[in-house]
């Protein structure tokens, strides 16, 4: 189409030929010099202000304009009528260098109206991850490029398994971890390690483990009780695995400490050491619960969101040197994991999601597997086909209550001394929950207002206003 646009100063023409989503026919380069000095300057400080290309355009007419000429307009001391004119002109420039620029070098992306994070101090990063699905945000995020949409440059670095992680994160050889969502606090608490204050930026998914026994106890378990004298793999102490499988086996009136033997074991020697008959049962992500079902060599006895719906599990997490270091780098890396997040979490991308995760860079997984569990249709190698669609989620709002009640079990079990429970500083200092409200705000979402929830668990529900008091209440009741 072709554009001409007056102002009270005069009249000047911006001649371009934009055709739908940059068809076809490209402009020549020699368009842009049409656009006057004035118009470029301004085109810029669009640019700037807005952080971006992209931002700008959206900015400009998409759901945030309104807030976007409240803030351009005394910033530029034009009259509205003025700045709006001026502002067509613009994104008229702004439309052209968008068809200018090389698409080729990036991937299919997801449309953001992301508010500037500012200049990046480090744009180029590591981030270590375990190849479980728990990763998804963390993978998707590049897979779609959305991290260099936010102009990041992004290793994804396999790590083998949770001691690795928390290793090289206090040797400083990542940038930002995926950690398992209890890790930040007993890192920062020095817990199993040196203290190492870490922040957990979002959280990577609910849900999503299982309680997997091997076949040849199937007609044995039904119920907590019977896991009696079983050897148990948990994938670290300070899991959720843990904290979890020890709720559930405490309601038997089991001691998890006396009762089972339980083991660290990476989640990717589960399934070898299931077959040889290393361990009779796991509680570990569901990629590995289902793999131990195609395997035919395990059934699900349990989905961890039958013991507590919405529970966290996996987070994104930095330490608080980086971040202070690299406040618009860390800033920009969360948006580009709360932005996965969204796009994994809709159950109409779940099967493109799924095929993504199963390329050998990842998490080099057969894709049935990952379909099953991302889709929520399953077997349980029981002979049942089940249908759970919220059997994994990606819900990355960092509940201040999770962290409560992860520390009230941490305490429960004796794996952090009371004294050193201030419960209400755990969850305010390192679960970074108003950043990841103010962050999904920027990208259009709509996350929770308040910082903390009632938490109801299937044997009980936890106010975590009260969290001693619930801890009490728990070895009461079932005498563990």
């Amino acid at each position: 189409m072709t554009a001409r646009l007056e102002s009270s100063d005069g009249v000047y023409a911006l001649d371009c030929m934009i055709h739908c989503a940059c068809g076809k026919n490209h402009l020549p380069p020699q368009m842009l010099s049409q656009a006057t000095p004035g118009q470029q300057q301004l085109c810029n400080s669009l640019i700037e202000l807005a952080g971006g290309l992209e931002e700008a355009f959206a900015a400009a007419f998409g759901p945030h304009a309104t807030e976007f000429f409240s803030h351009a307009i005394p910033t530029n001391q034009f009259r509205r009528r003025d700045f709006l004119i001026k502002v067509a002109a613009a994104a008229a420039v702004l439309s052209l260098a968008s068809c200018l620029s090389d698409k080729s070098q990036a991937p299919t992306q997801i449309a953001s109206t992301g508010a500037t994070t500012g200049k990046l101090e480090k744009p180029d990063i590591t981030i270590g991850f375990l190849p479980i699905a728990c990763a998804t945000p963390i993978v998707v995020a590049e897979s779609l490029g959305i991290y260099q949409k936010y102009g990041l440059n992004v290793t994804l670095k396999k790590m083998p398994n949770w001691a690795a992680v928390r290793d090289s994160a206090i040797a400083g050889e990542l940038d930002a971890y995926h950690m398992l969502s209890p890790m930040p606090i007993a890192m920062s608490l020095g817990l199993g390690s040196t203290a190492f204050p870490i922040k957990l930026a979002s959280i990577e998914n609910i849900n999503g483990q299982s309680i997997v026994v091997a076949l040849k106890h199937k007609d044995r378990i039904k119920g907590p009780a019977d896991f009696k004298g079983l050897n148990i793999a948990i994938p670290f102490p300070f899991s959720m695995h843990n904290l979890l499988l020890r709720y559930y086996l405490a309601s038997g009136n089991l001691n998890p400490d006396k009762d089972v033997q339980l083991q660290i074991i990476p989640p990717a020697d589960a399934i070898a050491k299931m077959a040889t008959g290393q361990i009779d049962a796991f509680i570990l992500p569901d990629n590995f619960g289902q793999r131990a079902v195609y395997e035919r060599l395990g059934f699900i006895h349990l989905l961890t969101k039958d013991l507590w719906a919405g529970h966290p599990c996996c987070s994104f997490a930095a330490s608080k040197t980086w971040i202070d270091a690299h406040p618009n780098t860390f800033r920009a890396v969360n948006k580009a994991i709360i932005e996965a997040a969204a796009h994994a979490n809709a159950p109409q991308n779940r099967e493109e999601v799924a095929k993504a995760l199963s390329e050998r860079k990842y998490l080099n997984q057969p894709e049935p597997v990952l379909q099953a569990v991302l889709t929520g249709k399953f077997e349980d190698g029981l002979g049942n086909m089940l249908n759970v669609p919220d059997r994994v989620g990606f819900d990355p709002y960092p509940w201040k209550s999770f962290a409560t009640w992860i520390s009230s079990q941490l305490v429960r079990w004796k794996l952090l001394p009371k004294e050193k429970a201030n419960y209400e500083d755990i969850a305010q200092q390192i679960y970074l929950t108003d950043l990841a409200r103010e962050l999904a705000k920027e990208l259009g979402q709509t996350p929770p207002s308040e910082a903390t929830r009632t938490e109801k668990l299937k044997f009980d529900t936890f106010a975590p206003a009260h969290p001693a008091a619930y801890v009490d209440a728990q070895i009461k009741k079932f005498n563990v």
